[in-house]
């Protein structure tokens, strides 16, 4: 059997749906999982959002994606209550009708028996054409429509959910090549610090350059500065820093 084609993966949108969590009743447990996740294979996160139940919200968020043709990693709403919305949003989004997928019927069915209908079944109505994503846990599957991944809430289902498209669908690193060194500079507000870093920026073009200021500690503002690649381009680029910061007069650490 052929391998199914894969695709490079090196940034990757979140959206997490469902008012539960703007209503503060459930505390989201998806971002920091995601952190930890995709820094450990090399892929950054471009966005997230967190939108509430809302079918119009949802099909201008999902139409923006498939527009934009973001891979996106979709969290919630793929239940069969009422408010679960995003089998339905991405189904217009799509331009497509939802129609009962014929495998997902079959798992539900075996999963739950008589006790899938009438209601159980519901969530095998997907977007026309979706493609199933196996979920372990209970055996209703989530779906993808294209770089859209759509998984339960629920994080014991949805993560191993996750990494099954990551694995299947993707091309990622198996031994991260990217690096990131902090740089503290005592002394300095971060408006001085603007020129030399953007000299950095426009030489070490490879490299993420990040700059966090701190409150003065004792009357002294503190800059943190980051930098992201890989490690030889880090270790130049921070040669190059400490260099320049010493000759502006200020003190660092790192």
């Amino acid at each position: 059997m052929q391998k199914p084609q894969t695709y490079p993966l090196e940034h990757v949108g979140l959206l997490i749906i469902g008012d539960e969590i703007l209503l503060g009743r459930r505390q989201d447990k998806h971002i920091p999982r995601a952190v930890e996740y995709f820094a450990g294979i090399d892929v950054d996160i471009s966005w997230i959002y967190i939108l509430g139940d809302d079918f119009d919200l949802l099909v201008e968020h999902f139409t923006a994606l498939r527009q934009r043709g973001d891979d996106c990693f979709c969290f919630g709403g793929i239940g069969a209550t009422p408010d679960d919305l995003t089998r339905q949003a991405v189904a217009r989004a799509c331009g497509v009708e939802v129609v009962r997928h014929p495998e997902a019927v079959r798992l539900i069915e075996h999963q739950f028996g008589e006790e899938a209908y009438p209601n159980r079944i519901l969530m095998a109505e997907l977007p026309q054409g979706a493609e199933l994503i196996p979920n372990a846990y209970n055996n209703i599957p989530g779906f993808s429509c294209g770089s859209i991944h759509c998984l339960p809430g629920f994080p014991e289902m949805a993560w191993p959910m996750l990494e099954w498209v990551v694995k299947h669908r993707y091309e990622t690193a198996e031994n991260p090549h990217n690096v990131i060194v902090s740089l503290t500079v005592v002394g300095a507000r971060e408006s001085e610090l603007i020129g030399l870093l953007s000299r950095g920026q426009k030489r070490f073009t490879e490299v993420k350059f990040s700059s966090l200021p701190r409150f003065p500690q004792q009357g002294v503002w503190q800059i943190e500065l980051g930098l992201r690649g890989t490690r030889e381009q880090v270790e130049a680029a921070r040669s190059y820093l400490l260099a320049e910061i010493a000759a502006a007069g200020f003190e660092v650490f790192g």
